[in-house]
């Protein structure tokens, strides 16, 4: 009875271990990285296995922060042989194989963002493959960002400035500003996190000058600038009252010129009734003449 009661104790305690080893472990030292685009970074993956590493299987995946339905492969190690995925072809590579699922990922892009996964398995050991997790952030800095401007540059009218940034984590704060001939902070009305646009209605003068905009996150500033000029008409104040009065003095002389047309008129007018008149009388005189000189010599 202590004999059987010993074989027994022995296979339990064979089950323990073997239930105990059944598995591969699987410990990540941090579960969220940071590194600055174009720079290089170790994703940190340990495994821990009783059995030998002739049928080692690790298996890196990614999924991205913009696309979380749709997880890639990144890095595969399977019995010797390293089979890396092409959108990492030459920019991932294991740090200390067989000993360490450690991947290092170089020439690091802000498409690399996301959730990784690393999954290690080592048959014969049985239960599920051990998994790891962590998550990568990658910093750019912004940008640079296009400024452009359209509307009525008249005085009177309304101008739109724009400014687009494309690249930039964490989301660049941006901002607009009027140079000169003093620094003024303008209200920003954004489109979504990457446009943002000032609106000036009823331009004048005094908006002529150089616009900023400005993206600023920790790893720095970009900028983007816009000259103004705000169409002014010529002030035609003189020209109108030199109008006014040359055309008083134009309405002056023909007024005169009317005038002494009138007068020679009517001066030739009596000048022709008093000629007439003398002639009548000159006639009227020789015409009774003769009979006066008629009755003398009777």
């Amino acid at each position: 009875m202590g004999c059987s009661g010993c074989c027994l104790l022995g296979i339990t305690c064979l089950v323990s271990v073997y239930l105990h080893c059944g598995a591969v472990r699987v410990t990540v030292r941090e579960s969220s990285l940071e590194v600055v685009q174009g720079d290089s970074v170790t994703l940190p993956c340990s495994f821990l296995t009783e059995m030998p590493l002739v049928r080692l299987s690790i298996i890196w995946t990614l999924t991205p922060l913009f696309d979380p339905d749709s997880p890639t492969q990144v890095i595969v190690y399977d019995q010797g042989q390293v089979i890396e995925s092409p959108a990492f072809t030459g920019r991932v590579e294991f740090a200390d194989m067989p000993w360490s699922a450690d991947v290092i990922l170089n020439d690091t892009r802000v498409s690399d963002a996301g959730i990784y996964r690393c999954v290690v398995s080592n048959p014969p050991e049985t239960g599920d493959p051990g998994i790891g997790e962590l998550s990568l952030s990658v910093l750019a800095p912004p940008s640079l960002p296009v400024c452009l401007w359209e509307g009525d540059t008249d005085a009177g009218g309304s101008v739109t400035l724009s400014c687009a940034v494309v690249e930039g984590v964490p989301t660049p704060q941006m901002s607009w500003e009027k140079l000169e001939p003093e620094q003024i902070t303008l209200p920003v009305n954004m489109e979504g996190e990457l446009m943002g646009s000032v609106k000036i209605v009823n331009v004048s003068a005094q908006n002529s000058g150089v616009y900023r905009c400005s993206v600023t996150n920790v790893l720095g500033t970009q900028n983007c600038y816009v000259n103004l000029s705000v169409y002014i008409p010529p002030d035609d104040s003189p020209g109108i009252l030199q109008g006014v009065l040359l055309t008083l003095f134009m309405a002056l002389v023909l007024l005169a010129l009317l005038v002494l047309v009138l007068w020679l008129h009517r001066s030739a007018q009596e000048s022709k009734w008093r000629y007439s008149r003398e002639d009548e009388e000159c006639y009227n005189e020789i015409r009774y003449t003769p009979s006066l000189i008629k009755r003398s010599f009777v």
